[in-house]
């Protein structure tokens, strides 16, 4: 399979291209660096609109990756247009460019998010479950909705939506590592809220399995087992020999990052489970949060 990715420098991307080609899949990365241009690479900037089309010429699937980080800094409206035009934007781009080639790819497997499901306390939530509120709920709606015209060319579309991915450099992993390390990790709050998380190798293993799928539509890409943030946190305590005794009062976030990204993204309680993966016969591997954080802290 010819499989052309966006977003293959990020943890999932790196992660994903690494299975695919141990899979023997030709993969053709679609990049913002020009000085990194080879035979396997193709160009686009979401900013200009510019995008190479060859990069679908032949491609079976494309796997789009690409949005910048949504906790990287804090959201002033400069930072939430940026976060906007990353995904809804690039999305409109992308799926266009896919389009304009003779024989367009078969399938597009778009990420997505479980921020979709916005703050819902204890509820359980599948596919079916509608939007939430908020700004990351609006956003991953419209970012969902910039595919809506590949599927009315007649290319299968799934949405990824993925939890919180765990591995040994995943940013918000680093930014807990120092103060728990030195004993002064804690809960966030009172630790209530569900934090729906992911194996990095589960999650390329998911992805790929849904380029052969026959899937479509949104997919919850989090492992069958959340846990609220107080188990994380314990589990993580746990792991690096350290108490976690300390609870985070929650103006202390909120004041660094600015309320409402604090809220949305730390405080918010989202329990989805991936439903629609598991009736497909997808098997997690690593389904177990201690056994998780093992493995992920050994490449920390």
């Amino acid at each position: 399979m010819k499989v052309a990715v966006t977003g293959s420098s990020g943890l999932i991307g790196k992660a994903l291209i690494e299975l695919l080609e141990a899979s023997e899949h030709e993969v053709i990365r679609i990049i913002r660096d020009q000085s990194k241009l080879d035979s396997n690479t193709r160009y686009w900037n979401p900013a200009t609109g510019d995008i190479d089309t060859t990069a679908f010429d032949e491609a079976d699937a494309v796997v789009h990756l690409a949005g910048a980080n949504i906790g990287e800094r804090r959201w002033s409206d400069n930072r939430k247009r940026e976060l906007r035009e990353s995904r809804v934007t690039a999305t409109e781009l992308l799926v266009e460019a896919m389009h304009a080639v003779h024989n367009p790819p078969a399938v597009l497997v778009a990420g997505s998010a479980v921020g979709y499901y916005g703050n819902r306390g204890d509820e359980v939530l599948s596919e079916d479950s509608e939007a939430g509120k908020g700004f990351l709920a609006d956003l991953t709606v419209d970012w969902e909705a910039a595919t809506n015209t590949a599927e009315h060319e007649g290319t299968r579309v799934v949405l990824a939506r993925t939890g919180l991915v765990v591995s040994g450099n995943a940013p918000f992993l680093t930014k807990m590592l120092k103060p728990f390390k030195l004993g002064l990790g804690g809960p966030l709050g009172d630790g209530t809220q569900w934090w729906s998380w992911i194996d990095i190798e589960d999650e390329v293993r998911a992805l790929a399995f849904l380029l052969t799928s026959n899937l479509s539509g949104p997919v919850n890409l989090c492992s069958p087992n959340p846990v609220t943030n107080r188990e994380f946190t314990r589990t993580l305590a746990s792991v690096l020999k350290r108490p976690a005794l300390l609870p985070v009062p929650r103006f202390g976030p909120r004041l660094l990052l600015g309320a409402e990204l604090a809220d949305e993204l730390l405080f918010c309680s989202t329990k989805a489970m991936p439903n629609v993966l598991c009736n497909a016969g997808f098997k997690f591997e690593h389904d177990n949060l201690q056994a998780t954080l093992q493995r992920a802290l050994v490449s920390a």
